[in-house]
Formats: structure tokens, sequence, C-alpha cells
């Protein structure tokens, strides 16, 4: 009989792995469902990126492996986004390295830096490729709880300090996901302190930096004093440029950092396909125009769906960035339960916060993926769910 690893039994499971079945029935009773579950956009990807990858898919140099020098081009204009977007300079060739997708790369790096035995800090609620990379790399995961009192954010003053000691990464993410809260510089400045006193990686998942509302701008973890000895940067066009499904990202950082990604990923993939490189490296040359109409339709959906939520009888503010709502349950009740009645009852998809690790328990997560009219009606469906879990219909958390 095959023996599975303890590192796959490790890895947490997805507590509502019935919802998609249920969603299709659901479908194909004729029911509506409005689907606010991944953070996958609906807007197109822009045009001039899709015309680039028409083109490039015509000429068969494209077709080639890019293996991890990839294309270029693209570790150009990554660069060249990096200093007009943060006012800095990274090499093309030795601090840029292309990804396909910012998940590839954040779930690999535990590969380069972290021993068996040795402790990663993840933070929970928080993107499961931390945690999954963690555990697949023989590292121990410290769960870092992520607190509506500390403002959900990763506090390391927090950690113990014999966990600090055995420490080798730490992963943190602002504009955050699923929180979509925001972090000051200061919060910054005392991170990275805490990670050049213990010698800890920080790998600072930026994905959701352009997605900005209210006039308010996401730094860069780079614009710390004294973050190059410690960070590597990952960035995503996913989310900003409707680009999900094409998997392209890059990380920016030192030069040996850069190298141990590069030498990891040598052994676990040949890089993006070229023709994707190129279709981003035109699209982070005019991403200021293409990110805007982007940005500004996700701040009406987020506009339109917290007056709706809050009319629905939920409390909750306006986030200042990313695409997601976290929000608050009244009453403990369990947030599987109210995701799997929210969907049975009324046809509406979210996320409980405990599918983000048991520190997310008491909040479910709706990502800004469809219309503000879809969002309104959606949040008086979930209303309803609200109203039965007050009457004692929602299992209570555990």
């Amino acid at each position: 009989m095959i023996e599975f690893s303890e590192r796959l039994r490790a890895l947490p499971g997805y507590p509502l792995a019935e919802i998609p079945a249920i969603k299709r029935k659901l479908i194909e009773a004729g029911v509506d469902v409005i689907d606010l579950g991944a953070g996958d956009n609906d807007t197109p990807p822009p045009a001039v990126a899709v015309q680039a990858m028409s083109d490039a898919l015509q000429d068969p140099a494209y077709s080639k492996y890019g293996f991890q020098q990839g294309l270029p081009a693209f570790r150009q204009a990554a660069a060249r986004w990096v200093e007009r977007r943060f006012g800095f300079q990274f090499d093309p060739v030795t601090e840029t390295l292309p990804l396909i997708g910012s998940k590839e790369g954040l779930s690999h790096l535990p590969f380069a830096v972290v021993n068996p035995g040795d402790v990663t800090i993840v933070p929970e609620p928080g993107y499961q490729a931390y945690i999954g990379g963690s555990i697949l790399a023989g590292a121990e995961p410290y769960i870092a709880p992520l607190l509506a009192e500390h403002e959900f954010l990763l506090e390391l003053e927090h950690v113990p300090e014999p966990v600090l000691q055995r420490a080798r990464l730490v992963f943190v993410n602002y504009p955050n996901n699923p929180t979509a809260a925001v972090a000051s510089l200061e919060y910054l400045e005392r991170t990275v302190a805490i990670c050049r006193r213990y010698d800890i990686l920080l790998a600072y998942d930026n994905a959701y930096c352009d997605l900005t509302f209210d006039g308010y701008r996401a730094p860069s973890i780079f614009e710390i004093p004294g973050a190059r000895a410690v960070a590597l940067e990952f960035f995503s066009l996913s989310k900003s440029f409707s680009m999900t499904g094409w998997r392209i990202g890059f990380a920016i950082g030192r030069p040996e950092l850069i190298t141990a990604l590069t030498r990891v990923k040598s052994y676990t993939d040949t890089g993006p396909f070229l023709a994707v490189q190129q279709a981003g490296a035109v699209a982070l040359d005019q991403a200021e125009a293409l990110v805007a109409p982007i940005r500004a339709e996700l701040e009406r959906r987020r506009d339109a769906a917290v007056a709706a939520l809050r009319e629905a009888g939920f409390a909750l503010e306006a986030p200042k960035a990313a695409m997601y709502l976290w929000v608050a349950l009244p009453g403990g009740s369990a947030s599987a339960a109210f995701a799997k009645r929210a969907l049975e009852d009324t046809g509406v998809v979210v996320l409980p916060g405990s599918a983000f690790g048991p520190a997310g328990e008491g909040y479910f997560r709706i990502a800004l993926t469809v219309a503000p009219d879809r969002l309104r009606q959606a949040a008086a469906r979930l209303g309803l769910t609200l109203a039965a879990g007050r009457r004692g219909a929602l299992a209570p958390a555990t």
C-alpha cells in the first residue's frame, strides 16, 4: 500500500470541501448563484496585453524554454515599474526574478532558507501558500494570529523570544488578504528591525499594492532603511491587471537572495511562458493607465458593498486597499456554518474565516468580483442568513 508523507498529511484541509458541489447543484437547479468566493477578477485583461500575447504566439521563439533567466524585456519592465512606482532601482538581471505568479515564488521560498525543524512565522488568517510552502519544506510553522485589536498586523514583538531565535522566515502581507488591512511605515520599520536583529528573512507579499482607495498609497518594504539586508518583495500582475490565470509575477531583492530562490526554482520549473512574460512587460510599461480603471471599479464596488452590508445588519469599515471585505459575524456564529447556509438558502458564495485558519473564525470574506448591483443583491441575501443566525439557526463557533 502506498504511504503518504507526513508533510502531505500535515497540510491543512479546506473546511468546506462540499461547497463547490453544493454550488453546482444549485446552478443546475436554476438558482441564481452570486459567487463572491475566489478573488478572481471578472474584468477583462488589458487589450494591449492580449494583443502582445497574440503577437508573441505567432513567433516560435516565444514557445521555447524560458528557464529562470526568462525574457529580458520582462525583467527590464519590472525594474522600470518598481522605479516609477517606488522611486528606487533594482538591477533587472541580478535583483529581479520572474515568477509563475507570486504564489509560486512565495511557496518555494522556504526551500531556499529553511532546514527541517526551523521555524517560519505565518500569519493567520492568511494566504495558504505561506503555511503550505513551510510545511512542504519541513519547517515548523508558528502561527501568528492577526487580531482586530491590533489592526490585523503581524506583530513580531508578540512572538515569544525562543520562537524568534529559531525563526528563519516570516511572511508579511499588506495590503492584506483576507482582512484588507494596511500597514504604516512605522509598523514596517519595527518589523524590519526585528528581522535584522534575529536574521529572519522577511517575505513581503505586495500583490495588492496598486489596489488602493481614498488616496491611500501602499508602500514597498524597501522604503524602510535596512530592508534590503533581510527582505524579498513579491509582486503579481494577477489582480491589478485582471490577469489571474496568466500566472505572471516577480520578486525583487538583493542578489544573494534572488540567486537562492532562482536555484530552487531551477529544480521545480522552467519559468513563466515567454509569451506571457512579453504580455506582462507591455502591461507593466503602461501600468499607470491600465490599473486606474480597475482600481476605480473596485472602489465603486467597495462603496456599494459596504453600504449594502451595513443596511443588512453587518458592522464593518470600508477598507483602504485590496479587493476584499472582511466581515465580522455577530454572536459567535461559526463562519463555516454561516457560509454553508448562505449558499444553500440564498445562493451567495462567501469564504468562511475558518478557511484561512482557526484565527479567522468569526468572520467571512467577500471578494469584490461582481458589479455593484450584484453586490447589493448579495448583501441583502446575506442579511437573511444573518437574521436566521440571530434566531439560533446557525451553529456557534467552537
